[in-house]
């Protein structure tokens, strides 16, 4: 059991580590909780959410088909059905997938828990004022969190699917493409953006401990663009229009991420002064 520590007790390092054990099995066993009630969810997950983006009616493609109607443009959006097949290909392909996309809904489902649980470990190495923030830097990174996974489903994932369904180096040569690529190319895009959404939060400890100021922020502003740029180029299809949608939210958190940056420096600085 994890040792029962009494107010102002030092801990030694093996405590700490005794102590961050049972923090990683609390939330391993939050994680595999959730992905049990995945895993006997298996028709939902699969035929509605895994692969809706998938089909010719996914609500993306529909706002999109709306939007380039209206302003005359041809995006590619408006279908009826995306031209290939998924398939497996291994004789435990279908299980695999079944378990290791359980596992990354479970993280998902369970990620507020898992931030609790970070929190109550660094927890006791924070004032009493700061530890008053608790449920909302819970509510926050959570929040931030699930923002991303939204918009990595519903943009960056029907966007790459779109593309790369549809493109052909030839006519011969048919898009039928195996299980593990498509829900490889559904995580990769939901947990990144997922992750990325927790930029302000990142910023703000960094911040915190005099890592990162708002005027480094300000000034590497330009470089961080490209970087967006850059970034959004590698986890979209390669057109102009995909890369400035997922770029303009990013860039709009880096903005954010300055605001929360100038006003936490604000703060130590005055800390600083009334302790001199």
């Amino acid at each position: 059991m994890a040792k029962v520590k009494t107010p102002n007790e030092e801990m030694s390092f093996l405590d700490h580590l005794e102590d961050l054990r049972w923090h990683l099995i609390r939330a391993t066993l939050a994680i595999v909780i959730a992905a049990t009630v995945a895993f006997l969810a298996k028709g939902f997950i699969f035929d509605v959410l895994l692969f809706g983006p998938s089909q010719g009616d996914f609500w993306t493609y529909d706002i999109l088909c709306r939007i380039t109607n209206f302003v005359g443009v041809d995006g590619g959006f408006c279908f009826q059905e995306l031209p290939f097949t998924i398939q497996s290909r291994t004789m435990g392909g279908q299980f695999a997938a079944h378990i290791w996309v359980s596992i990354t809904a479970g993280f998902i489902i369970a990620f507020p828990y898992v931030i609790y649980e970070f929190w109550k470990f660094v927890a006791p190495a924070m004032k009493t004022n700061e530890k008053s923030n608790a449920r909302g830097f819970i509510f926050i990174s959570s929040l931030l969190f699930f923002l991303g996974v939204l918009f990595g489903y519903y943009v960056i994932t029907p966007l790459s699917i779109n593309f790369l369904g549809k493109y052909q180096v030839s006519e011969l040569v048919l898009n039928e493409f195996d299980i593990s690529s498509y829900i490889s190319l559904v995580r990769a895009s939901v947990l990144a953006s997922g992750l990325i959404f927790e930029l302000p939060i990142i910023i703000f400890f960094l911040t915190k401990v005099g890592v990162i100021t708002p005027q480094f922020l300000r000034t590497y502003r330009k470089y961080a663009l490209v970087l967006v740029l850059i970034f959004s180029a590698i986890i979209t299809p390669p057109d102009i229009v995909s890369q400035i949608i997922v770029a303009i939210p990013v860039l709009v958190l880096y903005e954010i991420s300055i605001m929360i940056s100038a006003i936490v420096f604000k703060r130590e600085e005055k800390k600083l002064r009334k302790r001199v």
